[in-house]
Order: C-alpha cells, then structure tokens, then sequence
C-alpha cells in the first residue's frame, strides 16, 4: 500500500487541478469568493491541500485541492453546492479538469458535467 506520511492511503486520495478563467470584471468578485472559500475549506477535516493559483493577468486561475478519500470530496462538494457555487460559476469559465487518483463512483457522478478527465494512481510518494 502506498501511503503519505499523514497516514492517508494514496490509493484513496483524490485530488484534482481545475482550469478557469475569470470572466471580464470579475476578478475582485472572484477574490473575495476565493478567500470564504478557503476559509470555509480549512474547517473540513478531509481536505489535505487546497491552493488556488492565478495568472499575472488575473485572468487564468489553477486550483489544486487534495482529499483524504472520496468521502472528503462528497463534502466538500456538499458544502460548495450549498454555500457557493452559484456565485463561483457566475465569476469564471471552466477551462478544463484532470481528477486524480480513484474517485468512488458517486465522485464521477457529481463531476460529470465538467467532463473530467482521469487519471489513475501510477507510482511516487506524498510527505
């Protein structure tokens, strides 16, 4: 079994890097959206990374976000349907979407609409 130094099983965690670009106007929306979204995210136990990357433009954004098994992405995914994502689809285009690891089935149910790609678990370590 391959494992992090956190005690997470690799082969359990899923992680992902979603591509946007912030429409016209919005970066300020998008950065005061980005800075609740963090704060809300550090409160959920599951959640081992969660990095928001941005271009010099303020125009492309990269997210990375790292989950301890796919139940942590559930709720995740609860509490960003619930609390924002109404007003994050409203500041930015999705550009693309890689998903790593092995997401649960109802992971892949709950992503399908932005076709996601995936990508398995291959070798390497996590500190």
């Amino acid at each position: 079994m391959l494992t992090t130094t956190k005690g997470y099983a690799m082969e359990n965690v899923v992680s992902w890097i979603l591509r946007l670009n912030v429409k016209p106007g919005q970066l300020e929306t998008f950065r005061s959206l980005m800075e609740e979204m963090v704060e809300s995210t550090r409160a959920e136990p599951g959640t081992l990374a969660y990095e928001w990357f941005v271009d010099g433009a303020g125009e492309a954004v990269h997210i990375y976000e790292r989950y301890a098994d796919s139940a942590a992405v559930l709720a995740h995914g609860a509490t960003f349907g619930e609390k924002f994502a109404e007003r994050f689809m409203g500041s930015v285009d999705p550009t693309g979407f890689d998903i790593y690891g092995a997401p649960s089935d109802d992971v892949k149910a709950a992503f399908a609409d932005f076709s996601p790609s995936y990508l398995g678990v291959f070798g390497g370590f996590a500190r």
